[in-house]
């Protein structure tokens, strides 16, 4: 696999450090429990963590409002404890990414305080200000949480604008000092070993310098979200933002083999460009989100494989994710009897796959109970969105108390299944989604058709979706039953290498696969199996 880099042929596993694993009792997951659970990631055998936000903040969107981008916030630990997280993750052959947000920062932030102190401070143009109109917000922009996305201040009388709360002022990207201030945050990280950074809602950092009002959206229907009601045309995806990510991209590559993974909720089409060029190259991998939203249907996987795939420009590397921090997860989305199918999906598509901590546990997700909600925006927006608190629940690792995630009370409720949804309960059980989730990574790692190889055959036959992966002489056919009934379908003659059911392996395949409810297959057909 040397021709490939580790971010292509690897598997990124995300963290959301609050709920990994809490080594001091105070029932919040920290830097130092992260640590002292990497023998489980590297034994699970993925190639990278992602660290969602760990730097000092105000915490009034769980650490997505940063105060100081070059330190960790006390609740996580320190500094030191950073450094030790990054050494023993390397020790174990492991990657590190950190989670970067360029957009906006805390209204806590010295910058944000120094801005709004006076309308002549050096810093106020670091943000973006502007007068109102006829006694309201300079336009009618909406925030990504509800409501205005511009905020007044009381003290100079002008408005500040901000994507998401107003907690979160949005940085002024043409401002060249701001530029310079963050790029500067990106090298402190990079300078101290981490392997890269997944860059947070990058398709905001622009906004239209004339501040003009967006048009309605004409796909906007009763029962949507408010935040819809407007296209965005003048709010993101503006052109500056390549030049920024070509920056992002020149600094990243002096320090070596390191990545850049880009979070921007756009379509297909319009997620592209933020490649970058051959001249001009961008983030190593745009994000695409396009399966959290998917319906569980094959025909349509099969054709947003297709269209993706198609899409992906010359040169660059495809990717693929099912859950995050943000979204249902799997196995609420497509059912539980569904989880391990879809596993075997992300795990066996071309791309690298980014795995969401729990999802390999088949976790679902957590009613919360009305005194227990921690989510800030669900506080301040009450019945605005799903809230968030469902998906970010901790880790459960064993049937002790608290599930091994705390000596203390947790932060959020655990699975009510969690004595027996644990990683040390299904670790011992060969049928289980995490020994199969485990099974798949070491599948990966086996065969490069899985790790770095082209499609063959893509399509559907029925429920059925089918693909091939190719590599050399290696041919490796995933097959897969969307349906709760039993299914035949013709097959080149193979042997099986792993099935979702923990059984089958090595079961000869004469020209007709049986594929059980829900049941998802990797079949061995290169012309010398079996």
């Amino acid at each position: 696999m040397s021709a490939f880099a580790w971010w292509q042929t690897g598997v990124v596993y995300q963290i959301y450090p609050r709920s990994f694993q809490d080594s001091n009792g105070d029932g919040v997951g920290d830097l130092a429990g992260i640590t002292q659970r990497l023998d489980y990631l590297r034994w699970l055998g993925v190639d990278a963590i992602w660290l969602s936000p760990v730097y000092p903040s105000p915490m009034a969107d769980f650490g997505y409002d940063v105060s100081d981008y070059t330190g960790i916030d006390p609740i996580f630990g320190t500094l030191g404890d950073f450094d030790e997280l990054l050494n023993e993750t390397h020790r174990r052959d492991m990657k590190l990414i950190m989670d970067f947000v360029p957009n906006h920062t805390s209204d806590r932030h010295p910058w944000f305080v120094e801005s709004r102190a006076s309308r002549d401070n050096p810093k106020r143009n670091w943000y973006i200000w502007r007068d109102g109109v006829k006694d309201g917000p300079p336009n009618n922009w909406l925030s990504e949480f509800g409501g205005a996305a511009w905020s007044k201040d009381a003290a100079t009388g002008q408005y500040y604008y901000h994507a998401y709360l107003p907690d979160q002022p949005d940085l002024n990207w043409r401002n060249p000092e701001v530029r310079a201030a963050m790029l500067d945050a990106m090298r402190f990280w990079l300078a101290r070993g981490v392997d890269g950074f997944r860059l947070d809602t990058i398709h905001h950092l622009f906004e239209d310098p004339a501040l003009a009002d967006n048009p309605p959206n004409p796909d906007f229907r009763a029962g949507m979200s408010p935040t819809l009601a407007y296209a965005r045309t003048h709010q993101v995806d503006l052109p500056e933002v390549q030049d920024v990510l070509a920056e992002f991209r020149r600094l990243t590559d002096s320090f070596g083999d390191r990545v850049l993974v880009g979070e921007a909720y756009l379509p297909l089409a319009q997620i592209m460009p933020y490649y970058g060029t051959a001249e001009q190259p961008g983030v190593h991998l745009p994000f695409n989100f396009q399966l959290i939203g998917a319906p569980w249907n094959a025909a349509f996987i099969v054709d947003l494989i297709a269209r993706y795939d198609g899409l992906v420009p010359p040169g660059c590397w495809p990717n693929w994710v099912l859950g995050n921090h943000d979204r249902s997860r799997v196995a609420s989305r497509f059912g539980l009897k569904n989880a391990p199918l879809a596993a075997m999906l992300l795990l066996t598509l071309r791309g690298t796959p980014t795995l969401y901590y729990g999802d390999e546990l088949g976790l679902a997700d957590v009613a919360i109970p009305p005194e227990k909600i921690a989510d800030p925006w669900e506080l301040r927006v009450p019945g605005f969105g799903h809230g968030r608190d469902p998906v970010r629940t901790p880790m459960p690792w064993d049937a002790t108390r608290h599930a091994g995630f705390s000596e203390g009370e947790p932060w959020l409720p655990l699975n009510s299944d969690c004595e027996t949804r644990n990683v040390d309960t299904l670790r011992d059980d060969p049928t289980s989604i995490l020994r199969l989730t485990r099974e798949l990574i070491a599948l990966r790692k086996r065969f490069m058709a899985l790790a770095a190889g082209g499609y063959g055959l893509v399509e559907s036959r029925g429920d059925v979706l089918m693909f091939e992966r190719l590599w050399g002489d290696q041919r490796l056919t995933v097959a897969l039953n969307f349906s709760g009934v039993t299914v035949f379908t013709p097959l080149a003659a193979g042997a099986v290498l792993l099935s979702t059911t923990g059984k089958r392996l090595s079961e000869p395949v004469y020209n007709l696969l049986c594929l059980h409810p829900h049941e998802g297959v990797v079949v061995d057909t290169s012309e010398n199996a079996g």
